[in-house]
C-alpha cells in the first residue's frame, strides 16, 4: 500500500489494490482528485465535478456515488453527453486499507467544501448579501449550524437572518434535508434537494439560542446529554466507516451503559403541564446581567444576543436524574435514518424533548432499534414532550463520579466536562448550567413546497 506524499497535484495520496468485481486491480487517488482505477480499460472519476459522496457498506465495500456524463464507461476523457448518476463499488484487501481509504476520501471531499471548521460561518458572517438571493450548502448538517450562527452574529443580522438558506445533502447526518423533503412526501436525495432550491419555495425554522452566562450558540438542529451526545461525538474516532459509526458506537455504549446524576428545567407546552414538579425560577448572579451591564453588553457585541422573554413570569418544571439521555429536537430527522422526534415541527416556536432515564439494556437496544420510524417515543421508559424553554444542569456519572459527560449541539461539543475523549477544540461553554431558549421561525429555508 502507498501513501504517496503530496509533492505535487499529480502525486498518490493512496496507491492500493483492491477488488473490482472480484478481481484485484490497482486504484489510485491522486493529488489533483482523480480517483482511478486500472484494469482491461482504465476508469477515472474526478471527485471535484463527479464525485458526489461515499459510503462504507457491509462486507468491507465502499460505494462510490457520483454523476458524470452518460458515454462508454468511466473515464477521464469522451464524448460529452447527459448527466446520469453512477455508483462504483470497490472492496479493499484488509481492514486498515478499508479505513484508509475511507479516510483519505473524506478528507479529500471534505478539503472541497471549506478550508477549516467554522470557516461557512466567517463567510457568512462578512459576505455581501445584496449580491445573493439565497445561500445553498452543499454539506450535512455542520454547515447549515455554521451558516446561521454567522448570520445571526453580524451587524445586520435582523435583516440578514431572512436570507433564505438551501441544503444539498452531502454529510453523515442530513437531518435537516431529510426532515424537509420527508414532510413533503420526498425522497432525500440530491436531486430533490436541488429542485427545492429552484422552484424558491421557503419555509420559517424555529432557532433555539443556547446560552451560558454572556457565551451564546444558535441551534437548529439538536441539543444533546448522556447517551445520544456519547455516541454522535464520541464515534468520531471511527469517521472512515461513514454513517456506520453511529450503529457500530452505538452497540457498544448500550453494553456499556451510562448514568448521569443532574437536573433539568423546562417550560411545557399547552397539554403538558403534568410532567416534573413545579417550581421556582431563580436565576444566578453569574446567569443574568444587570440593567447597566446589558447595556453595556449590547453595545460591546454586534448580533443577535437572543430571545428577550421574561423567563421569570412562565410556569416551570423540573425533573431529577440520574438520566441516561437528554434531547431536544427542533425537526422530525436526526440523520437521513433517525426519526427523532415524530411530532416536531418547523416553526411551532417549541422544541421536543425526548428523555431516557432508567431502564434494561434490552429494551433500550429495541427502542433504539425503532429510531428509524420514530416509535421508540412510543416506549414506556422514554418521555416525549414539547417545552418552550429549558435549562441544563449536568453531572457526573453515577458509576464512575470522577468522570462527567458532553454536552452536543448539532454535532459540535458545547460542553465538555472531566471525560475520556478529547477532541482538538477547546468547548464553547463550561460544563455547567446552560440555558435554551426558542425564536419562532427566525431562519428561513428552500423547501419543497
Amino acid at each position: 500500500m502507498d501513501q504517496g506524499g503530496q509533492l505535487d497535484n499529480l502525486s498518490p495520496i493512496l496507491s492500493d489494490q483492491v477488488l473490482v468485481n472480484g478481481t484485484a486491480v490497482p486504484l489510485t487517488l491522486t493529488g489533483d482528485g482523480k480517483l482511478r482505477f486500472l484494469g482491461q480499460r482504465q476508469r477515472c472519476l474526478t471527485v471535484e465535478k463527479e464525485v458526489l459522496g461515499f459510503a462504507v457498506e457491509e462486507g468491507s465495500r465502499i460505494r462510490i456515488k457520483a454523476v458524470m456524463e452518460e458515454r462508454e464507461g468511466i473515464c477521464c476523457c469522451g464524448n460529452r453527453g447527459d448527466l446520469v448518476r453512477e455508483s462504483f463499488v470497490f472492496e479493499p484487501l484488509s481492514e486498515d486499507s478499508l479505513a484508509l481509504w475511507s479516510q483519505k476520501l473524506r478528507d479529500y471531499i471534505d478539503s472541497l467544501e471549506t478550508k477549516h471548521q467554522l470557516h461557512a460561518k466567517e463567510v457568512a458572517k462578512t459576505m455581501d448579501l445584496s449580491k445573493y438571493d439565497g445561500i445553498v450548502c452543499v454539506s450535512g448538517d455542520g454547515i447549515l449550524v455554521e451558516v446561521v450562527n454567522g448570520l445571526l452574529e453580524r451587524e445586520d443580522w435582523s435583516a440578514a437572518i431572512n436570507m433564505p438558506i438551501g441544503m444539498v445533502p452531502a454529510g453523515t447526518g442530513n437531518g435537516m434535508v431529510k426532515s424537509l423533503l420527508h414532510a413533503a412526501g420526498e425522497q432525500c436525495c440530491v436531486s430533490n434537494a436541488i429542485l427545492a432550491v429552484i422552484r424558491g419555495y421557503k419555509h420559517s425554522l424555529d432557532v433555539a439560542t443556547i446560552s451560558q452566562g454572556k457565551t451564546r450558540f444558535f441551534s437548529v438542529l439538536m441539543l444533546a446529554w448522556g447517551l445520544i451526545a456519547d455516541i454522535d461525538i464520541e464515534s468520531e474516532k471511527y469517521r472512515w466507516m461513514g454513517s456506520a459509526r453511529l450503529d457500530f458506537y452505538a452497540i457498544q455504549r448500550i453494553f456499556h451503559l451510562r448514568h448521569y446524576n443532574g437536573r433539568i428545567c423546562f417550560v411545557p407546552a399547552p397539554g403538558f403541564e403534568d410532567y416534573g414538579e413545579p417550581m421556582s425560577f431563580h436565576c444566578r448572579p453569574t446567569d443574568e446581567e444587570s440593567p447597566k451591564q446589558e447595556e453595556s453588553l449590547k453595545t460591546q457585541q454586534h448580533g443577535y444576543l437572543g430571545s428577550d422573554v421574561k423567563l421569570e413570569d412562565m410556569h416551570w418544571r423540573t425533573i431529577s436524574g440520574p438520566f441516561v439521555s437528554v434531547w431536544l429536537h427542533n425537526v422530525p430527522w436526526g440523520s437521513e435514518d433517525v426519526m427523532a422526534a415524530p411530532n416536531a415541527k418547523f416553526s411551532d416556536g417549541y422544541l421536543d424533548l425526548i428523555m431516557v432515564k432508567g431502564l434494561p439494556k434490552l429494551a433500550l437496544l429495541s427502542m433504539m432499534s425503532n429510531m428509524n420510524d420514530g416509535s421508540h417515543v412510543e416506549s414506556p421508559y422514554v418521555t416525549y414532550i414539547k417545552v418552550k424553554a429549558f435549562i441544563l444542569e449536568p453531572g457526573t456519572r453515577v458509576e464512575d463520579p470522577t468522570k462527567e459527560g458532553i454536552i452536543d449541539s448539532d454535532g459540535e461539543v458545547i460542553a465538555r466536562g472531566n471525560v475520556t475523549y478529547k477532541g482538538n477544540q477547546k468547548p464553547l461553554m463550561a460544563y455547567d448550567k446552560v440555558q435554551i431558549t426558542v425564536d419562532q421561525g427566525l431562519a428561513t429555508l428552500f423547501a419543497p413546497k
